[in-house]
């Protein structure tokens, strides 16, 4: 950790619970640096409800993710700040505060040196629950407003606008403490280095925690008497962050073995596993399709093993129990954020776009690989959830849903009162007999006890330190339709009936509940995994309406976040009046993640609509990506621009597969798969150097990085080019395709042949010009090291060569 808390502590005159460390719950996303390989939650705590939520060294629990982004931050008479000309829904939400704000720029640092004054910087998210906690205990406070004012230089910044100011600034918290999580509260030097750091604050001192106030009084106190202290401090720390953030090839040739890596990884994720409930922590416990991705991967290579089936049913049990618990939206499909429990149970309620996109894809791949539809119907109400309440009318998709909403209009919105259930409710709203049933029973009854609701609530108090939940429920599955049939004396299929049409019931209630705050911010590279999302579902379950959802998402991306001039994506558009599309001036260009999903998304799009155009555009998008982030001299990408970049202390390379995957992570993938459908040798020497540049990170900890341990695996490899040579709307050309996306393949690549030489495809690789038709057929051949099968007209004789 630097040796850093020492002297924050000391310079500050704080006691050691105050300063430069991690919140008490741990937001979405953000795992401590050291994320370890047998149980993240053992270093985070408990419950993320529970316990005490200030900035405490000695607090346990971890940081809540997110939350309420709606409550009105203003009042008639107070005179917005200047965060009211931004776009972002975050920067909005206090543009009423009485604090002089500024977004992060050029004329915020300016005042700054020319004051001589520190800079107050504070990052979150519109729908963080633990940020809005914070603006209304302490950023609307009249007398924290003024110190904010007069004596720093208050900084906002979203997260999801600037993720490499993110990333810098939680480096050192991290490093500085025993976590990090949001809202993320550092202050820096006028040269931008930071020498304090925390996550929340309560705005008054407690038996074990310091008060924001308090905290601002002694920082400045401390920048008046031992301003030379602070900023030799600071430039030590920054130094040995520089020293500890760098990953390079170093003296390298090669990554290491994959076989190695991938056995470590595995093991690690072993040793954490939840035999009966699924996943890889105690509580909270997180969502992580990443871990999933990597464990299908292995068992492919080890189906015949102990260890590989042990994969294949580490990663399915999870899946299902996530599925039947509460973290999964019973009534309105999607998944919440996370569990506070380790049963999947009482979940943190916000919705995040990127966790729709990577779920509907793993429970894609569980589909594919089990035959279970029980996968495939969990795939298809993700997507749904999407498409109605996270898409806008163009074909881009909203960032997320809050987790806090009033219970009625006009009360203070409360964490889950959109989506939990009384049992006096579901017995006015379901109140018919079932009939044939060996008792007296209601459907309201019936949907009860298959879903655990009870008089009393099914919340612990524990969950619920401040008792808003009460006598609610949450809907997680109690029984297996085959049981609850059974306790009933009734016909499974009429049970299944009869609880999906309970749940439409409750749907259409619910619909006259006050809903979440929505963040109709639009980024791209969320946008991306979207594409993925919808294009992998769509093409493994044969859905062209699914494909047409990612189609229309490219298009968005094409027509609102891609500079034509100058080959850039934007990182971020937003909805305007009357459902437009606005961007703000100058545009928040795109940052490595961006190109990285957005052409993963592209790549799966052409492989489930053989639209070649998509191709195209992700090797444009590519070649821009190289332009900008390559390190020439380290290898890996860069997460941002070097000039936008311009003044961070730290330039970063992204080590960790979180809830989102490393934009390396994936970028190596893009590598591969680029390679196989242009045949160009230097997108493969760009996949080996990236991959050795990371060799130490994967050897020290592989399960911090399972999405590139994957990547090496498939470097190692031979990547299959399935090629079908067929007219693309010709019924035998989409059987032999369909054959293809029915099979789990992850590593190859789907190719159409048209037979049109002068194709791009064609152009890229002259062998295909090679490949006909078997008697005016449609026909398939699956090449390897530069030499292909026989030719194959058979769909079933296809998926023997593929999967033996």
């Amino acid at each position: 950790m630097l040796g850093a808390r020492a002297w924050l502590g000391s310079v500050l005159l704080l006691p050691r619970a105050g300063v430069g460390l991690a919140a008490s719950r741990r937001c979405p996303g953000v795992w401590p640096r050291t994320w370890p390989h047998r149980n993240p939650s053992r270093r985070a705590g408990s419950s993320s409800r529970d316990k005490d939520r200030s900035a405490t060294v000695s607090s346990s629990a971890p940081m809540p993710a997110g939350g309420k982004g709606s409550h009105p931050s203003s009042t008639p008479q107070r005179v917005p700040n200047r965060l009211i000309h931004e776009k972002s829904p975050y920067l909005l939400q206090h543009a009423y505060n009485p604090v002089d704000w500024y977004p992060w720029g050029q004329e915020a640092f300016d005042k700054a040196r020319k004051e001589n004054k520190p800079i107050f910087l504070s990052v979150g998210y519109s729908t963080c629950h633990w940020c809005h906690m914070m603006e209304e205990e302490s950023f609307q406070n009249e007398e924290i407003g003024r110190l904010l004012s007069e004596d720093f230089v208050s900084v906002k910044v979203d997260r999801e606008e600037r993720p490499d100011v993110d990333k810098v600034y939680m480096t050192f918290v991290q490093a500085t403490s025993s976590g990090g999580g949001w809202p993320m509260n550092v202050w820096l030097t006028p040269n931008l280095q930071p020498f304090v750091g925390g996550t929340y604050f309560p705005p008054e001192d407690g038996l074990t925690r310091v008060g924001f106030r308090t905290v601002l009084l002694r920082i400045r106190e401390q920048w008046k008497q031992n301003k030379n202290t602070l900023l030799e401090n600071s430039q030590r720390v920054t130094t040995a962050l520089l020293a500890r953030s760098e990953i390079s090839m170093g003296d390298r040739q090669l990554p290491p073995s994959a076989a190695t890596m991938n056995n470590r990884c595995f093991q690690q994720l072993d040793e954490g596993y939840d035999e009966e409930y699924g996943g890889f922590a105690e509580a909270p416990k997180f969502p992580t399709p990443v871990i999933l991705s990597f464990l299908f991967s292995y068992w492919l290579s080890h189906r015949l093993t102990q260890d590989g089936s042990r994969a294949q049913q580490m990663a399915l049990h999870t899946l299902k129990m996530m599925a039947n618990g509460g973290i999964r939206d019973h009534v309105g499909q999607g998944f919440h954020r996370y569990s506070t429990d380790c049963q999947w149970h009482v979940p943190h309620f916000e919705k995040m776009l990127y966790d729709q996109a990577q779920l509907a894809v793993a429970y894609s791949q569980a589909f594919q690989i089990s035959g279970d539809e029980f996968y495939s119907d969990v795939a298809k109400g993700i997507l749904q959830y999407v498409a109605r309440s996270l898409s806008h009318r163009s074909g881009g998709f909203y960032s997320a849903e809050d987790a806090d909403s009033p219970p009625e209009r006009g009360m203070r919105p409360k964490e889950g009162a959109y989506y939990v259930w009384t049992v006096k409710e579901v017995q006015q709203l379901l109140p018919e007999p079932v009939l044939g049933a060996t008792e007296p029973l209601t459907s309201g009854q019936l949907l009860m006890k298959h879903y655990g609701l009870t008089e009393a609530g099914n919340i612990s108090p524990s969950q619920d330190p401040k008792g808003e939940l009460q006598g609610q429920n949450v809907l997680t599955v109690r029984y297996s339709l085959e049981l609850t049939a059974a306790r009933f004396g009734l016909d499974v299929e009429a049970v299944r009936t009869l609880l999906n049409t309970g749940l439409e019931k409750l749907f259409q209630a619910r619909k006259h509940r006050p809903k979440p705050h929505l963040d109709s911010k639009m980024l791209a590279a969320w946008n991306g995994l979207m594409v993925s999302g919808y294009a992998v579902t769509g093409a493994v379950l044969g859905q062209d309406r699914l494909i047409n959802y990612a189609t229309n998402g490219a298009k968005f991306l094409k027509r609102h976040m891609f500079d034509v001039a100058s080959g850039r994506l934007m990182r971020t558009c937003y909805t305007g009046s009357g459902g437009t599309v606005e961007h703000s001036n100058p545009p928040c260009w795109g940052f490595l993640e961006d190109y990285a999903f957005v052409v993963r998304g592209l790549l799966d799009l052409y492989e489930a609509s053989q639209e070649s155009a998509w191709l195209e555009w992700a090797l444009r998008l590519q070649d821009t990506q190289d332009r900008l982030f390559w390190d020439s001299q380290g290898g890996g990408y860069f997460c941002s621009e070097a000039e936008l970049g311009a003044g961070l202390p730290l330039r970063l390379k992204d080590d960790q597969d979180g809830a989102e995957p490393s934009a390396n992570s994936v970028s190596a993938h893009n590598l591969l798969r680029l390679h196989g459908f242009t045949g160009h040798k230097d997108w493969m020497d760009k996949c080996v150097c990236l991959l050795t540049a990371f060799s130490e990170r994967m050897r020290r900890v592989p399960v911090a990085l399972p999405e590139m341990v994957r990547a090496l695996s498939a470097q190692q490899q031979t990547l299959k080019q399935i090629v079908i040579c067929g007219d693309r709307q010709a019924k035998d050309t989409k059987a032999l395709v369909q054959c293809v996306h029915s099979v789990y393949i992850p590593n190859k690549v789907l190719i159409l042949a048209d037979g049109d030489p002068s194709s791009f495809l064609s152009r890229q690789l002259p062998f295909l010009s090679t490949l006909r038709r078997l008697e005016d057929q449609a026909t398939a051949y699956v090449c390897e090291n530069q030499a292909c099968s026989m030719p194959i007209t058979d769909p079933c004789e296809l998926r023997k060569l593929l999967h033996p």
